[in-house]
């Protein structure tokens, strides 16, 4: 990686950048320079996060036996690896309390399922739920998913120690990472935002935001809605 003190500034960056489009004014240009300056800043501090997270010290080891519900049957945490050394677990809102999925994590997961076999040739994945194992492939059968690897969590244990389970018992959604080295399964790393560490008038997300959804609104004019969300099923045209 170069050395971010060799680096070109990022207003000189926008200004050699050198793109222009129909009929814009001069004060768009201007505009757009400014903003392309922030962007590049942005992507920079991305890699800069992305270096430090993947600096971490080891995280704390898993100890317990986690056991999962799999198509297939009954898996410890260990299989979900499949061979990788790096396991990425999906807590899904859909425990048997619920009539229905949570629709934003639905709307996420239907984003990332044609990702799925890409993602799997470098890392081990996994998404995780409180239902039964038959109610999630009929869901994802109804969803039309094709590559979603869904487990469920028979006892509750694995989503309660991480955070997946909320204080009064509803679920909640995680994304929590784990590796393995020499036989030692160690977490590292879950998000851990939440209203705690939302700013004002912000929706509690997570830096990255994993929904595509909200990344295809921030480059639009009206930018995330306040107040939508996504549906499982919409009556009206769009």
């Amino acid at each position: 990686m170069m050395d971010a003190n060799n680096l070109a500034s990022a207003s000189e960056l926008a200004r050699r950048n050198g793109l222009s489009f129909p009929n814009e004014s001069p004060e768009y240009r201007q505009a757009r320079d400014e903003l392309l300056a922030e962007e590049i800043e942005l992507r920079r501090h991305i890699e800069r996060v992305a270096k430090q997270r993947r600096a971490l010290p080891p995280g704390g080891e898993v100890t317990k036996e986690y056991r999962f519900q799999g198509p297939d049957g009954e898996v410890p945490l260990l299989d979900l690896f499949t061979g990788k050394s790096t396991l990425v677990i999906y807590n899904y809102m859909y425990g048997p309390q619920r009539e229905r999925p949570c629709p934003m994590c639905t709307s996420m997961l239907s984003a990332l399922d044609g990702e799925v076999p890409d993602i799997c040739q470098q890392i081990a994945l996994a998404v995780v739920a409180r239902s039964p194992i038959e109610r999630l492939l009929a869901f994802k059968k109804e969803r039309g998913w094709h590559h979603m690897p869904l487990y469920s969590d028979m006892s509750d244990e694995f989503s309660r120690d991480y955070h997946a389970i909320g204080p009064d018992g509803s679920d909640d959604a995680a994304y929590n990472v784990f590796t393995i080295k020499d036989g030692v399964i160690r977490h590292f790393w879950n998000p851990e935002m939440g209203p705690a560490t939302a700013d004002p008038g912000q929706d509690p997300r997570g830096a990255p935001d994993l929904m595509p959804l909200w990344t295809v609104l921030d480059t639009t004019p009206e930018g995330r809605p306040p107040t939508w969300y996504p549906k499982l099923n919409y009556d009206t045209p769009r």
